[in-house]
């Protein structure tokens, strides 16, 4: 079950079946409005004028540095100033730690700011009611009006999580009339949309559906619209478009202001789409997979299309091979060609046509073909996620990295990848051992690896020159901050634990998607081992969330194909933005499979989730932030027909 989470926190949690997330910032106050004029104030001042700008942080580290150099109740006050600041930067760990230092008020200013970050707290912890309880009483009461447009806010936060989006509303539009300046209601408005975004689509829907109040139903809408598009592709534009006609004095309008005007908003798609997979012989599964994907990304967008579109599916096979069913698509009226999916006919498309409609395949060619204009490549490339470790480990603060890799072309691709990315961040690597899948014991790589060798090697010479036992712990090399570690689950495991008895248990270990096996093992020995993978496995988007759980129902025996299905969703909303583009740029697509990007190669790379091993089970972790170096992708070594995918069951080159 997804934890409920309240506003400010960046950090997801692990999503999967239901659950309401929540929600966003507590205050309509948390939108900057400008740095100007902090530089020449000092004191409490100083610290409101960061709070109105949104600097939450900086405000809270300011009324704590005045709280220390005051006493009683005036220590008091400046402290549950601070901790409010903390609550809306989102870090609860220093919140809760400072609340520690004071006692409940007996009344007064300080009591009714006790009272509000109690009950932010609770809405951190998901409990809407317990902090109704707190804040329904406060707003019946007479209190001061920056009191009342906090608890008004919280109310509408608690209702958002109640999954009462109509309440929520309701509340945001009676607090937009206390507000005395266009700028306040601007936000109290992006306050709200902020509530909407993060929403259950279908709640959304069906409240939309229930309300009487047209401007409250529109906003519902909106919020419905953008819960289940991640205000992104063809059903977002279109939608919009169409909601901007029908609503164009609502005040969402403000919020919709930096978008294109009418026509110019509605994004071209093709008509009529085909879709080449393989859905004979031994990878029928696979194609199967991808079909599953592909069709329900289609019905989940459908409904956002002026005019429907036309899916034809061709199995590649019955078609007599990748170009016949290229030239079946193409002469009944296909539009946009997705596929196929396996290299080799990937390999004879591009070899056989001059593409005059344009194809998105779900591989990539080998380095040493050259695509055709018109034939874009979108992969689940095991390169993408060795690439992602690196920015990971540098975005962490890890300069200096150890590498364990098979002995295979697969592990030659990810160290390659790795360790170009990893020092073109300015990393280092310091040294790495191939390894051979299949064995049990990987003593010898990792004491070569980790300096244990000759660690052993010197406590052997000393005790020869000595001539007597000795007390000895073989010390490990110390100028290593991390592991990359290329394995699949299996191998991963052992790694893992003869790691640790190597004592390099301490030691952050990175990977790949193919350490998390999805076989319903327990991953218990690769607790602390963070890895890249897919968000349709990790931590979906707000609009795909209930999907993967509800994949898992309906093709039980393709649980552990889930990237696939991902990639087939991923696939079908990539055509429009492709299409739409025309050979230039296309904007980022947040996906199933990571967030989505066309080099000028015309191939679709992927900035992918993170999670961590904790108690045998994957565990989302948060964005980083932005580290400010570019990531660069490297060309890929050339693929053999053998090479390991760890985003099928098992090892093979599609």
């Amino acid at each position: 079950m997804m934890n409920h989470k309240h506003p400010a926190s960046v950090t997801r949690s692990l999503a999967s079946l239901a659950g309401l997330v929540l929600m966003l910032f507590a205050l309509s106050a948390c939108e900057t409005t400008g740095f100007s004029g902090i530089s020449g104030l000092s004191g409490e001042p100083r610290a409101e004028r960061l709070a109105a700008d949104g600097r939450h942080a900086d405000a809270a580290s300011e009324y704590i540095g005045l709280a220390s150099a005051a006493s009683g109740a005036e220590r008091e006050r400046l402290t549950l100033l601070a901790i409010e600041q903390w609550l809306d930067a989102g870090d609860i760990a220093r919140a809760k730690n400072a609340s520690a230092t004071v006692s409940r008020p007996a009344g007064g200013t300080s009591l009714g700011i006790w009272n509000t970050n109690r009950a932010t707290m609770l809405l951190y912890e998901g409990k809407a009611d317990d902090a109704l309880a707190i804040l329904d009483p406060m707003s019946n009461s007479a209190i001061p009006q920056t009191t009342r447009l906090r608890v008004e806010a919280l109310r509408a936060d608690a209702f958002f999580q109640k999954r009462d989006p109509v309440r929520a509303v309701e509340l945001m539009r009676q607090r937009e009339t206390w507000l005395d300046s266009p700028s306040s209601v601007q936000r109290n408005r992006e306050r709200l949309w902020r509530g909407l975004q993060v929403s259950d689509a279908q709640v959304l829907r069906q409240a939309a559906e229930d309300s009487l109040d047209p401007e409250v139903k529109a906003w519902l809408t909106l919020g419905s619209l953008a819960a289940s598009t991640g205000q992104q592709g063809v059903a977002w534009n279109n939608g919009v478009a169409r909601w901007r006609d029908a609503n164009s004095d609502h005040p969402a309008i403000t919020i919709l202001g930096d978008l294109p005007d009418g026509g110019d908003l509605l994004l071209d798609y093709p008509r009529q789409i085909a879709l080449l997979l393989p859905l004979s012989g031994p990878t029928a599964r696979v194609g199967e997979a991808v079909q599953n994907g592909f069709i329900g990304a289609y019905f989940a967008t459908a409904a956002g299309l002026d005019d429907r579109q036309n899916i034809r599916v061709y199995d590649v096979n019955a078609e007599g091979g990748a170009s016949s069913a290229y030239a079946a698509a193409v002469a009944e009226g296909a539009e946009f060609v997705v596929g196929p999916l396996l290299k080799k006919d990937v390999v004879e498309l591009a070899n056989d046509i001059l593409v005059p409609v344009p194809v998105l395949t779900l591989n990539y060619l080998p380095e040493t073909s050259l695509a055709p204009p018109g034939l874009y490549q979108f992969a689940l490339a095991p390169e993408d996620e060795a690439i992602s470790a690196a920015v990971r480990a540098i975005g962490e603060g890890h300069t200096r990295a150890v590498a364990l890799v098979p002995n295979n072309d697969w592990g030659r691709r990810l160290m390659t990848a790795f360790t170009t990315e990893f020092e073109g961040l300015g990393g280092s690597v310091l040294d790495y051992r191939s390894y051979t899948p299949g064995k049990q014991d990987f003593s010898p790589e990792i004491e070569d690896l980790m300096g244990l060798s000759g660690s052993v090697r010197r406590y052997q010479r000393l005790r020869a020159n000595l001539g007597g036992p000795l007390q000895f712990d073989p010390r490990r090399r110390q100028d290593a901050e991390f592991i990359f570690m290329a394995a699949d689950a299996s191998a991963g495991r052992l790694l893992k634990s003869q790691l640790k008895f190597h004592y390099s248990g301490d030691l952050q270990v990175y990977s790949t998607s193919s350490i998390n096996a999805l076989d319903g093992r327990s991953n218990s020995d690769l607790n602390g081992v963070r890895f890249a993978d897919t968000p349709w496995l990790i931590d979906p988007p707000t609009w795909i969330e209930s999907l993967p759980s509800m994949y898992a129902e309906y093709w039980p025996d393709q649980r552990r194909l889930g990237r696939l299905h991902a990639m087939g969703y991923d696939a079908y909303n990539l055509i429009a933005e492709i299409f739409a583009a025309r050979g230039g740029s296309m904007n980022e697509l947040r996906g199933a499979t990571g967030t989505l990007f066309l080099d000028s190669e015309g191939k679709v790379h992927r900035k992918l989730a993170w999670a961590e091993f904790r108690g045998g089970e994957a565990t989302a972790l948060p964005e980083l932030e932005v580290t400010g170096i570019p990531v660069e992708f490297l060309e890929q070594a050339p693929q053999s027909e053998d090479d390991a995918m760890p985003w099928y069951e098992e090892p093979r080159e599609l």
